[in-house]
């Protein structure tokens, strides 16, 4: 599953009731034509987990978000449907409010090119904040047991000439630009599984535990301190 694009206006609404695996929204009036597509399939595993957007007119008039959800666990489904709904009009608020907000300088002696600008550092901020939302947001629902599902979210928002990338779990970002000899490929995201060593660092860090089950000896997981392993083997929405 997952999304191509090529290359939400400042009201963006839940979109709370859309249970499809895969949704385009186009709110740029007619302004800018159709420049990607989405698209989800059902695996071999049965259920299908994940839950993906392209929203264009996100933020600016030629602004697009893109964001794949891979569900796990029992209501994983859920999870990544909540998260698909929620998450762009969070991180739209979050920037928003960061806009108003006065930001101090980042070290004048510094090489301009190095430096992130001011923009950037708002979208860096809003999604930190965003997802730490998202995250107490779904362990708020009724009804939802999410002690042993969540979802992974890897998101990319273009602004002008702008990406900005924001990865949690192993759903992967991969940016194609057709060249003489082809198509080229690069990763723009890093997969965070457990059996990386920052990441099992990390993890541990946190109260953690990386194991592996007896019937699953190749996989890495995350587990709580007393043992119980989620059945995500990645970081997660829970």
């Amino acid at each position: 599953m997952g999304i191509c694009m090529s290359s939400v206006p400042s009201e963006i609404h839940d979109t709370e009731d859309v249970q499809e695996n895969a949704v385009f929204i186009d709110e740029t009036n007619g302004k800018t034509k159709r420049n990607g597509s989405v698209h989800s399939r059902t695996g071999s595993k049965g259920l299908n987990q994940d839950a993906a957007i392209l929203y264009q007119g996100y933020g600016k008039d030629d602004g697009v978000f893109c964001g794949v959800f891979d569900g796990h666990g029992k209501n994983g489904h859920l999870v990544s449907k909540l998260v698909r709904n929620h998450l762009p009009l969070l991180v739209l608020n979050q920037r928003n409010s960061l806009a108003k907000v006065k930001v101090t300088a980042v070290q004048d002696d510094c090489d301009q090119g190095s430096v992130p600008s001011r923009d950037l550092l708002e979208w860096r901020d809003a999604f930190i904040s965003a997802f730490k939302v998202m995250d107490k947001e779904i362990k708020l629902q009724e009804g939802l047991d999410c002690s042993t599902s969540g979802s992974t979210a890897v998101v990319v928002i273009r602004q002008g000439e702008d990406l900005v990338i924001a990865n949690l779990g192993d759903s992967r970002a991969v940016l194609g630009t057709l060249t003489e000899d082809g198509l080229r490929t690069v990763q723009l995201t890093t997969d965070l599984k457990p059996n990386v060593p920052s990441e099992a660092d990390r993890i541990r860090k946190c109260k953690g535990r990386v194991l592996a089950l007896k019937e699953e000896p190749h996989i890495q997981r995350v587990a709580t301190p007393s043992g119980h392993a989620w059945p995500c083997h990645v970081p997660c929405f829970w």
